[in-house]
Protein backbone atom coordinates (compact mmCIF):
# COMPACT_ATOMS: atom_id res chain seq x y z
CA UNK A 1 0.00 0.00 0.00
CA UNK A 2 1.38 3.07 -0.86
CA UNK A 3 1.96 5.99 1.66
CA UNK A 4 -0.12 8.41 2.28
CA UNK A 5 2.31 11.19 1.27
CA UNK A 6 2.65 10.11 -2.19
CA UNK A 7 2.19 13.12 -4.51
CA UNK A 8 -0.60 11.24 -6.55
CA UNK A 9 -2.70 10.05 -4.05
CA UNK A 10 -5.20 12.90 -3.53
CA UNK A 11 -8.24 13.71 -1.27
CA UNK A 12 -6.56 13.43 2.63
CA UNK A 13 -5.63 14.40 5.50
CA UNK A 14 -2.14 14.51 7.32
CA UNK A 15 -2.45 15.21 10.48
CA UNK A 16 1.10 16.71 11.75
CA UNK A 17 2.62 17.11 14.99
CA UNK A 18 4.70 20.34 14.50
CA UNK A 19 6.86 20.15 18.20
CA UNK A 20 6.19 22.41 21.09
CA UNK A 21 7.40 25.01 19.15
CA UNK A 22 11.18 25.18 17.80
CA UNK A 23 11.24 24.80 14.36
CA UNK A 24 14.06 22.19 14.66
CA UNK A 25 11.80 20.12 16.46
CA UNK A 26 10.08 18.88 13.38
CA UNK A 27 10.39 15.65 12.06
CA UNK A 28 11.76 14.46 8.47
CA UNK A 29 8.34 13.24 8.01
CA UNK A 30 6.63 16.16 8.94
CA UNK A 31 8.13 18.63 7.10
CA UNK A 32 7.80 16.28 4.04
CA UNK A 33 3.69 16.67 4.77
CA UNK A 34 4.00 20.15 5.12
CA UNK A 35 5.80 20.37 1.42
CA UNK A 36 2.74 18.45 0.07
CA UNK A 37 0.22 20.23 0.88
CA UNK A 38 -2.61 22.25 -0.72
CA UNK A 39 -4.29 23.46 2.54
CA UNK A 40 -2.86 23.86 6.28
CA UNK A 41 -5.39 24.14 8.89
CA UNK A 42 -3.13 25.43 11.80
CA UNK A 43 -3.46 25.61 15.69
CA UNK A 44 -2.59 29.40 16.66
CA UNK A 45 0.64 29.02 18.54
CA UNK A 46 2.73 28.06 15.22
CA UNK A 47 5.61 29.21 14.38
CA UNK A 48 5.85 31.15 11.14
CA UNK A 49 8.64 29.24 10.36
CA UNK A 50 6.96 26.14 10.27
CA UNK A 51 4.30 27.15 8.26
CA UNK A 52 6.60 28.64 5.56
CA UNK A 53 7.51 25.40 4.80
CA UNK A 54 4.30 24.62 3.25
CA UNK A 55 3.97 25.85 -0.37
CA UNK A 56 3.47 29.27 -0.84
CA UNK A 57 0.71 28.19 -2.36
CA UNK A 58 -0.94 26.41 -0.15
CA UNK A 59 -4.06 28.28 1.85
CA UNK A 60 -3.38 28.51 5.30
CA UNK A 61 -6.11 28.22 7.98
CA UNK A 62 -5.53 29.49 11.41
CA UNK A 63 -8.33 27.49 13.74
CA UNK A 64 -6.68 29.18 16.59
CA UNK A 65 -7.83 28.13 20.16
CA UNK A 66 -7.69 29.98 23.59
CA UNK A 67 -9.70 29.38 26.99
CA UNK A 68 -13.69 29.65 26.48
CA UNK A 69 -12.57 31.13 22.81
CA UNK A 70 -12.00 29.34 19.98
CA UNK A 71 -12.39 30.44 16.40
CA UNK A 72 -14.19 27.74 15.01
CA UNK A 73 -15.47 24.85 17.50
CA UNK A 74 -14.44 21.45 16.59
CA UNK A 75 -17.33 20.35 14.71
CA UNK A 76 -16.43 23.00 12.86
CA UNK A 77 -12.81 21.80 12.71
CA UNK A 78 -13.81 18.55 11.35
CA UNK A 79 -16.21 20.02 8.86
CA UNK A 80 -13.92 22.08 7.27
CA UNK A 81 -10.99 19.84 6.79
CA UNK A 82 -13.58 17.16 5.13
CA UNK A 83 -14.61 20.11 2.87
CA UNK A 84 -11.59 20.36 1.53
CA UNK A 85 -10.74 16.47 1.15
CA UNK A 86 -13.69 16.15 -1.08
CA UNK A 87 -12.15 18.63 -3.43
CA UNK A 88 -9.35 16.55 -4.19
CA UNK A 89 -6.86 18.76 -1.57
CA UNK A 90 -4.09 17.61 0.49
CA UNK A 91 -5.12 18.54 4.05
CA UNK A 92 -2.07 19.25 6.28
CA UNK A 93 -3.99 19.47 10.15
CA UNK A 94 -0.88 21.30 11.96
CA UNK A 95 -0.89 20.72 15.44
CA UNK A 96 0.97 21.94 18.38
CA UNK A 97 2.66 19.17 19.91
CA UNK A 98 1.84 15.90 19.50
CA UNK A 99 -1.76 15.39 17.64
CA UNK A 100 -2.81 12.22 20.35
CA UNK A 101 -1.40 14.10 23.94
CA UNK A 102 -4.30 16.78 24.43
CA UNK A 103 -4.45 17.80 21.16
CA UNK A 104 -7.85 15.95 19.70
CA UNK A 105 -6.14 14.42 16.96
CA UNK A 106 -8.36 11.04 18.07
CA UNK A 107 -11.39 13.30 17.60
CA UNK A 108 -10.35 14.58 14.42
CA UNK A 109 -8.76 11.12 12.95
CA UNK A 110 -12.67 9.82 13.84
CA UNK A 111 -14.12 12.09 11.81
CA UNK A 112 -12.36 11.43 8.62
CA UNK A 113 -12.49 7.91 9.25
CA UNK A 114 -16.61 8.08 9.95
CA UNK A 115 -16.77 10.34 6.51
CA UNK A 116 -14.91 7.37 4.44
CA UNK A 117 -11.43 9.41 3.83
CA UNK A 118 -7.79 8.31 3.91
CA UNK A 119 -5.64 9.66 7.09
CA UNK A 120 -2.07 9.56 8.31
CA UNK A 121 -0.79 10.46 11.60
CA UNK A 122 2.63 12.01 12.03
CA UNK A 123 3.50 12.01 15.55
CA UNK A 124 5.60 15.29 17.42
CA UNK A 125 7.71 15.54 20.14
CA UNK A 126 5.04 16.55 22.52
CA UNK A 127 5.56 19.59 25.06
CA UNK A 128 6.38 17.89 28.41
CA UNK A 129 9.04 15.81 26.58
CA UNK A 130 10.20 19.27 24.66
CA UNK A 131 10.33 21.67 27.15
CA UNK A 132 11.49 18.98 30.05
CA UNK A 133 14.34 18.52 27.52
CA UNK A 134 15.11 22.01 27.37
CA UNK A 135 15.56 22.84 31.40
CA UNK A 136 17.79 19.29 32.06
CA UNK A 137 14.41 17.92 33.66
CA UNK A 138 14.33 13.84 33.70
CA UNK A 139 10.82 13.44 33.69
CA UNK A 140 11.70 9.59 35.12
CA UNK A 141 15.27 8.72 36.65
CA UNK A 142 16.53 5.95 38.32
CA UNK A 143 17.05 7.58 41.61
CA UNK A 144 14.24 9.66 42.11
CA UNK A 145 11.05 8.85 40.25
CA UNK A 146 9.75 5.43 38.35
CA UNK A 147 6.41 6.66 36.96
CA UNK A 148 5.15 9.73 35.19
CA UNK A 149 1.86 10.37 34.22
CA UNK A 150 -0.02 13.54 31.95
CA UNK A 151 -3.29 14.83 32.67
CA UNK A 152 -4.85 18.10 31.16
CA UNK A 153 -5.52 20.92 33.91
CA UNK A 154 -8.03 22.77 32.48
CA UNK A 155 -10.36 19.74 31.47
CA UNK A 156 -14.14 19.72 32.71
CA UNK A 157 -15.14 18.91 36.16
CA UNK A 158 -11.03 19.11 37.63
CA UNK A 159 -12.72 18.70 41.14
CA UNK A 160 -13.84 15.12 39.85
CA UNK A 161 -10.73 13.77 38.45
CA UNK A 162 -9.47 11.02 40.28
CA UNK A 163 -5.06 12.05 40.15
CA UNK A 164 -5.04 10.06 43.44
CA UNK A 165 -1.61 8.49 43.35
CA UNK A 166 0.16 10.29 40.32
CA UNK A 167 1.95 12.92 41.48
CA UNK A 168 4.04 11.87 45.40
CA UNK A 169 7.17 10.35 45.95
CA UNK A 170 9.12 8.66 43.29
CA UNK A 171 6.38 9.67 40.85
CA UNK A 172 6.56 12.39 38.06
CA UNK A 173 3.06 14.47 37.42
CA UNK A 174 3.11 16.67 34.19
CA UNK A 175 0.20 18.93 33.71
CA UNK A 176 -0.74 20.44 30.51
CA UNK A 177 -2.93 23.89 29.97
CA UNK A 178 -2.88 24.12 34.22
CA UNK A 179 -1.61 27.84 34.28
CA UNK A 180 -5.27 29.20 34.55
CA UNK A 181 -5.89 26.42 37.40
CA UNK A 182 -3.07 26.26 39.25
CA UNK A 183 -4.07 27.43 42.71
CA UNK A 184 -7.14 24.62 42.17
CA UNK A 185 -4.61 22.32 41.28
CA UNK A 186 -2.43 22.36 44.06
CA UNK A 187 -5.05 22.46 46.29
CA UNK A 188 -6.59 19.29 44.96
CA UNK A 189 -3.13 17.81 45.13
CA UNK A 190 -2.13 18.13 48.54
CA UNK A 191 -6.14 17.20 49.65
CA UNK A 192 -4.73 14.30 47.86
CA UNK A 193 -1.80 13.86 49.96
CA UNK A 194 0.73 15.18 48.54
CA UNK A 195 3.48 17.06 50.04
CA UNK A 196 3.18 21.08 50.60
CA UNK A 197 7.29 20.77 49.76
CA UNK A 198 6.55 18.86 46.92
CA UNK A 199 9.08 20.29 44.14
CA UNK A 200 7.34 22.04 41.11
CA UNK A 201 8.76 23.40 38.02
CA UNK A 202 6.87 25.52 35.66
CA UNK A 203 8.44 25.83 32.19
CA UNK A 204 6.71 28.51 30.32
CA UNK A 205 7.12 28.82 26.11
CA UNK A 206 9.61 25.86 26.20
CA UNK A 207 12.08 25.39 23.76
CA UNK A 208 11.13 29.56 22.05
CA UNK A 209 13.55 32.26 22.99
CA UNK A 210 11.21 33.53 25.70
CA UNK A 211 11.14 30.38 27.75
CA UNK A 212 11.28 30.60 31.27
CA UNK A 213 12.04 27.18 33.85
CA UNK A 214 10.58 27.99 37.04
CA UNK A 215 10.72 26.34 40.26
CA UNK A 216 8.72 26.47 43.78
CA UNK A 217 7.15 24.54 45.90
CA UNK A 218 3.42 23.28 45.66
CA UNK A 219 2.14 24.92 48.22
CA UNK A 220 3.78 28.17 46.62
CA UNK A 221 2.44 27.59 42.86
CA UNK A 222 -0.15 29.79 42.41
CA UNK A 223 0.86 32.25 44.35
CA UNK A 224 4.36 32.21 42.05
CA UNK A 225 2.59 32.07 38.73
CA UNK A 226 0.99 35.21 39.60
CA UNK A 227 4.02 37.00 41.22
CA UNK A 228 6.24 35.83 38.01
CA UNK A 229 3.18 36.99 35.46
CA UNK A 230 3.55 33.34 33.91
CA UNK A 231 1.86 32.77 30.74
CA UNK A 232 0.85 30.11 28.60
CA UNK A 233 1.69 27.85 26.87
CA UNK A 234 3.15 26.54 30.02
CA UNK A 235 3.45 22.94 31.74
CA UNK A 236 3.79 22.13 35.26
CA UNK A 237 5.64 19.28 36.29
CA UNK A 238 5.42 17.91 39.91
CA UNK A 239 7.99 15.87 41.38
CA UNK A 240 11.27 15.30 42.64
CA UNK A 241 12.73 14.98 39.47
CA UNK A 242 12.78 18.92 39.15
CA UNK A 243 15.19 19.13 42.19
CA UNK A 244 17.48 18.27 39.04
CA UNK A 245 16.86 20.71 36.38
CA UNK A 246 18.12 24.16 35.26
CA UNK A 247 15.27 26.46 36.69
CA UNK A 248 15.42 29.24 38.55
CA UNK A 249 14.61 29.06 42.71
CA UNK A 250 11.88 31.61 42.56
CA UNK A 251 10.50 30.57 46.05
CA UNK A 252 14.67 30.67 47.45
CA UNK A 253 15.54 33.73 46.12
CA UNK A 254 12.47 35.55 47.49
CA UNK A 255 13.54 33.96 50.93
CA UNK A 256 17.00 35.32 50.86
CA UNK A 257 15.13 38.75 49.94
CA UNK A 258 13.29 38.95 53.00
CA UNK A 259 15.98 37.67 55.21
CA UNK A 260 18.47 40.80 53.59
CA UNK A 261 15.44 42.74 53.95
CA UNK A 262 14.79 41.38 58.01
Amino acid sequence: MATLLDPIARGRVILVGAGPGDPGLLTVRAVEALKSADVVVHDGLIDPRVLDIAPPTAHRISVAKQRNRHTLPQEGINALILAHVRLGQVVVRLKGGDPFIFGRGGEEVEAVRDAGLPVEVIPGVSAALGCAAEAMLPLTHRDWSSAVSFVAGQCKGLNEQDWSGLAGKGRTLVIYMGVATCTAIADKLMADGVAPDMPVAVLEKGTLTSHRALRTLLADLGDMVVRESVGSPAIIVVGEVVLLADADDRLGKLAAQAEVLA
